[in-house]
């Protein structure tokens, strides 16, 4: 990890398996759980094979989540385990995939709780199978009384806070804070904590985050109808490179800041289009959520004691360190 990234707000636990024999381990990808892929070359474990589900509300094409997958498949890879990935960013079809995880008797599970209310019966039943779930990047909030075992991500609250301070150093007054799917927990408390930590005027702005034309013209009306907004804020890389196409063509002299990171995104931060993005560190929530698991599985091990979350950020990524976490990008780990 590089020296900027050890004072993010909360230390980051770092789980470590035992490394024996290389191998990689096969993975799933789209809305169906079928195996294929390859993983990060790393050692493996000697411990008994096992079967973990890791099952998000990624939407088709958003490249946060290939982060959060590679991470996933570098731990199975080490730890011996067989890794099957599936995502729907709708709440009913991920409870149903977490269902066929059930019924597939899969030795563990890892899921995002984007709508925790859709998981709640299904990690009920997982524990009444004797399958230990975990949470991971959604859900902070929840976890503990869906009955998860764990929990690895960001306290989206906080980062939200930790922005909105960071928006008054630098001397913004009106705010847009552009929401990409309505009602996501993740989502919705970045941008209540923004409102919290912000001393200036906070609007809300809610845009289709799987339809980037839409994204783009939602977002030069909203700033061609207000010019006093002198600060877009968006909540991930994808939406965040679309709005500074947004703010360029509205004619806006607004700024622009981000949550969430990817390679390209990390590019337009070192050019001056984006003045920062909040790192979440997606690869570490997936490599620490199946890893977690089997430390569970194989030592009894649990971390945070089964009361507080391990925190993977907030870390700033600005002008001045972009530089630094650019090799780390290029490779899909940041």
């Amino acid at each position: 990890m590089h020296r900027h990234h050890r004072a993010a707000t909360a230390a980051v636990i770092v789980l470590t398996g035992a490394l024996l024999a290389t191998g990689c381990s096969s993975s799933s990808g789209g809305k169906k759980s079928e195996e294929g892929g390859a993983a990060a070359s790393a050692g493996k474990a000697n411990t008994p094979r096992m079967t973990v589900a890791v099952i998000t509300h990624a939407a088709p094409g958003d490249t946060f989540w290939d982060i959060v997958r590679k991470g996933a498949e570098a731990a199975a890879a080490k730890d011996n385990i067989k890794l099957v990935y599936s995502s729907d960013p709708s709440a009913g079809n991920q409870a149903n995939l977490v269902q066929n995880a059930i019924d597939q008797k899969v030795d563990g599970i890892a899921l995002t709780a984007a709508k925790p209310d859709a998981m709640k019966g299904v990690v009920a039943k997982a524990k009444a199978a004797g399958i230990p779930v975990v949470g991971f990047n959604s859900g902070v909030g929840d976890w503990k009384e869906l009955g998860m075992l764990e929990y690895f991500g960001q306290d989206e609250g906080i980062a939200g806070q930790a922005f909105g301070q960071r928006l008054n150093r630098l001397g913004a007054k009106h705010t847009l804070c552009v929401i990409q799917e309505q009602g996501q927990v993740a989502l919705e408390a970045r941008c209540a904590g923004l409102k919290k930590g912000f001393s200036g005027k906070t609007d809300i702005l809610y845009v289709n985050g799987t339809d980037m034309p839409s994204v783009k013209s939602t977002i030069i009306a909203k700033l061609k109808q207000d010019s006093s907004i002198d600060q877009v804020v968006t909540l991930g890389a994808p939406i965040a490179l679309t709005a500074v196409q947004s703010v360029s063509e509205s004619g806006s002299k607004a700024k622009l800041a981000t949550f969430d990171l990817n390679k390209e995104l990390t590019g337009a931060i070192e050019k001056g289009d984006i003045e920062f993005a909040v790192d979440q560190q997606p690869y570490l929530q997936g490599y620490l959520a199946v890893d977690g698991l089997w430390l569970y599985k194989n030592n009894g091990n649990y971390s945070g004691g089964g009361e507080q979350p391990v925190l993977t950020g907030p870390a700033f990524i600005t002008k001045d360190n972009a530089s630094d976490v650019a090799e780390f990008a290029s490779k899909g780990t940041r």
